[in-house]
Order: C-alpha cells, then structure tokens, then sequence
C-alpha cells in the first residue's frame, strides 16, 4: 500500500477491498521495451488490480446526493459547499450510495482534491442514527499538524448529527485529553461517598477520535475507560508515511483490540482496558454471536449489520419485521439462511399496502411469486395486554434519544428536523 501510495501520488484512483477475505499477494510484472531492462517486480493485493478511476465521477449537487442526510446537506451548505468533488462522489458511491457494502477502501488522489471530507461525510453519516455514545471511529494520522487539520473537518459536519470529534494529539497533557475523551460519573457536592460505592462506569465522551499514533498509545495502555472494542471505522491517513515508521507498533495493537474472535495474540485484554460500558458490547466482542453458533441462542435480534458476510451455519429462518428498501438488502438477509445448499426459509412481515411493492422487490431478484400468509387475529389475542406497556417504553426511549440529540445540534439542524418531523405528520 505505501509503495502504490507514492508511486501513483498524481493518479485519482480508488481501490476497494472486501472486509474478512486475505488473498496472498501477487507480483505485477510489468515488460520493458526491447533492449531496456526489465522494471522492477511490485506485490500487488488482488483487489488493487482492478481500481476505479474517479477521474470518470463528475462532480454531484448535495440535492442530488444519494441518501445524504438531509442536516449534513445544510452543514455543508453553511461552511460553502454547493456540491461534491469527483473523489467525494465516488468514495460516497462505495460506501453510502448505490454500490454500499461494506469494504475496506485505500483512496489515492492529489492534494487539494478533497480526500479528508471523502472519507469523513460517509462515517459521519453512517453514525448519524447511533443512539449510544461510543468511540466508534478512529482516524490516525503522523503529525499533529494534520489531525488538527482533519479535527477541524469533522467538527465542522458532526456535530449537525449529535456526533461529538474528540482530539488526541499531545497539544495538551494527558490528564487534560482524558477529562475530554472519558466521561466520569458525577458526584454530588457536600456528599461523603464510600469508596467502595462510588460508580464505576466510564463512558466515553466522543464518537470520532483524530490521533497522533504516539499518543494514542498512551491512551491504550494507561487511560482508564479507553476501549477500542465498539471500533466501527479505522482511517490511516498519510498511509505511505504511517506504514513506513513503526510508531510504537500501534497498527497492529489496535488491529488485536478489535480482533473479531474471542481469543486474540493480546491475552487478557479486560485485565488493562476495563469495559467502559458494563454489559454494553458490540456484535464482534459478545459475537451473544457465538452462543447463537453453538446453539446456546435460538433467536437472534439483529441489525442489517449482522447481513453482511456473517456466516452462521444452520440458521432455519430469516424474518424479515420490516420490508427491506432494496433488494440488495433484501437478498443479503436472506441470504444467513439456506447456505451451501441447505435449506432455509425467509419470511417478511408486511402490511396489506405494501405486499404489491414487495413483490416489485422480488421480481427485481429473480423472484416471481412467493407464497403468502394471513396471520389470523386471535393468534395476537394473549399479545394485547402487554402490547400498550411495550409500545410506551419504547416511546420514552425514542423521545429520550432525540431530546439528547436536538440539544447537541445546531440551531439550523433544529430547524430542519422540525420541518421533515411535521412533514412526515402531515404525511
């Protein structure tokens, strides 16, 4: 990657990788002309031999974005910007807009052309709706110069969102980056508290940390609370400098932190790095995935991040509560059961105005018809007593989230929010 990195300093190129699959690298060679030696043999990753070349995207109007979240367009527009660059578009295109799914991406483009805001708009969208206060991205960088400079991008569109960027670059003393990136209990004046009583909860106070590698490792080993265990993004910025100097081994520390299997080379990583969320995991750290596997769990509760390469064998039934918008989303549901020519059975649960749109939806996947089931309304009888509780709570909690998240937007981003939510009453 550092030597594709420098090598084509002055191309506008895109590689995208697929997340969970290591292929060995091959070796391009590459003819001289007759009576000229031959150039020199360079490793090639198999997903970098065919790149997309963003020099064909055009630039895009922020209304004709796909998916973009309607309080990022009015960030944008606030700080200038009426449209997207060409390397914008097309890392949007990989990640958020019609050809999203999740990938590793290595981004070449020349300076000036906007490569920070290509990579930060996407995170920054797909963390909008996150209803927990987690570090969920984290964007390293060699010198503390440029992560001022990438704080600065991220500050100016995440807060639009809720989202809160968090800086550790050694500006400041430890002491002074921890009371900004862990969120202790509060305690009460005038209080005496047992020792043994106090809260032991750290939460973090950020979303997206911008990092220096020197510092992120005292982070690592000595803050108490700091845990990459929710990672969700990892952004190395500067790759070709970043992967030629060993920075204290941070690559592969933080690489071991958010191993997605139990057991990992770093032994005992509780022991060091407390959970700062108690129960509170991810999918790749409870896995909750592993007990499903072993068949200690017979039902599974997921989000549509459990549809994306996750390989559970002998999964019966896929129920589908809501209709998917796509039928890429469609098929990647379905697609955790009946797998290596097992059998398995998707059902999806609709409403009668959207029966004749689901199967607009199939057709589109090959599917002509599928059959059909009324759920009788006695089956539902024992449900009614506890359904008005349920429905209750959840609305305390859906009222409790956006309370929290309107007090942390802008006064703009209020405005909209208010306008889409009588728009959406009216509808």
């Amino acid at each position: 990657l550092g030597r594709h990195s420098s090598v084509l300093s002055k191309s506008k190129t895109l590689w995208l990788g697929y997340n969970g699959v290591e292929k060995p690298l091959r070796t391009e060679k590459k003819e001289a002309p007759m009576g000229e030696p031959r150039q020199e043999s360079v490793p090639v990753l198999p997903w970098m031999r065919q790149p997309v070349d963003v020099s064909h995207c055009e630039e895009c109007p922020l209304d004709l974005l796909p998916c973009l979240d309607p309080r990022l367009m009015v960030a944008l527009q606030e700080l200038g910007f009426s449209s997207l660059f060409p390397v914008q578009v097309g890392v949007w295109q990989e990640t958020i807009g019609p050809g999203a799914f999740e990938r590793d991406l290595c981004i070449n483009s020349p300076t000036g052309s906007g490569k920070t805001l290509a990579y930060a708009l996407p995170i920054v969208q797909a963390l909008s709706n996150r209803t927990v206060r987690c570090l969920r991205a984290l964007v390293v960088l060699p010198t503390r110069d440029l992560a001022l400079q990438v704080k600065e991008v991220f500050a100016a569109i995440a807060p639009a969102v809720g989202l809160s960027v968090g800086l550790a670059v050694g500006q400041s003393s430890v002491a002074d980056e921890i009371s900004k990136l862990i969120k202790r209990p509060k305690l009460e004046a005038g209080i005496c508290y047992d020792p043994d009583d106090l809260p032991q909860e750290l939460e973090s106070s950020v979303d997206i940390l911008v990092a220096t590698p020197g510092r992120l490792m005292d982070h690592i080993t000595s803050t108490k609370g700091f845990t990459l265990e929710h990672l969700c993004y990892l952004v190395v910025d500067e790759t070709d400098r970043m992967l030629r100097e060993a920075y204290q081994s941070w690559l592969p520390t933080v690489l071991n932190l958010t191993r997605s299997d139990e057991e990992g080379p770093v032994p005992c990583i509780n022991s060091f790095l407390p959970s700062a969320f108690g129960p509170l995991k991810t999918i790749r750290r409870c896995k909750t995935l592993k007990a499903f596997r072993e068949g200690k769990v017979q039902v599974l509760v997921s989000s549509d991040a459990m549809t994306r390469g996750m390989d559970v064998e002998g999964v019966r039934n896929v129920v589908n509560y809501d209709m998917p918008s796509y039928v890429k989303t469609y098929i990647h549901r379905a697609g955790r059961t009946a797998r290596a020519g097992q059998k398995g059975r998707c059902f999806t649960l609709l409403d009668k105005v959207e029966v004749k749109r689901f199967k607009k939806l199939l057709q589109k996947a090959g599917i002509d018809s599928c059959p059909n089931y009324s759920v009788p309304s006695d089956s539902l009888e024992s449900l009614r007593t506890i359904y008005p509780s349920a429905l209750e709570k959840l609305k305390e909690k859906v009222e409790s989230e956006t309370s929290k998240k309107r007090k942390l937007a802008p006064k703009s981003s209020r405005r909209s929010q208010a306008e889409g939510k009588k728009s959406r009453n009216d509808h």
